[in-house]
């Protein structure tokens, strides 16, 4: 029987907590997660928004960023360029950057714009949690406007 093989088959374990992080690391609950989560996003979508349009400004990257020597300097307002060259901890700010390669990889343009437009859908959705609007009736309700404009569209086009 079952019981007969777990115990010929037991295997000796402890009940003593494991630590999964760094030294000195440490770690975020509740609302101050969430709330770290949507500043870092935004902030990156804010650090390549003003590199958009005609006026768009460049940024100046030093050496020790990915891809380059010390004492480098890079001069760009390519927002994919200021992307690799960030360094980030926070984890929706790293699905922001990582949002950007994709579109490179996948398009191989409009990497600034993806994550500027993602980060504003974030900056938008604060306002609503803060609210205490669930994240899940906040994105239902992005789905029911997105195929709304998609039914308006075909519509006009007839």
């Amino acid at each position: 029987t079952w019981s007969n093989r777990r115990e010929k088959m037991s295997v000796p374990f402890s009940l003593d907590p494991v630590s999964i992080f760094k030294a000195g690391a440490g770690e975020e609950k509740d609302e101050t997660a969430r709330i770290s989560s949507f500043v870092g996003a935004i902030a990156i979508g804010d650090l390549v928004k003003s590199t958009l349009g005609p006026k768009g400004m460049d940024k100046i990257l030093t050496g020790g960023q990915v891809g380059s020597r010390a004492g480098d300097v890079v001069v760009t307002n390519d927002g994919a360029t200021i992307l690799k060259a960030v360094g980030v901890d926070n984890p929706a700010a790293k699905i922001l950057i990582d949002i950007s390669k994709v579109q490179d990889d996948e398009v191989g343009d409009g990497t600034t714009s993806v994550v500027v437009f993602a980060a504003e859908l974030l900056r938008e959705a604060e306002k609503l949690v803060a609210q205490k609007i669930h994240p899940q009736v906040i994105i239902s309700g992005w789905r029911i406007d997105e195929r709304s404009e998609t039914t308006t569209r075909i519509a006009r086009s007839r």
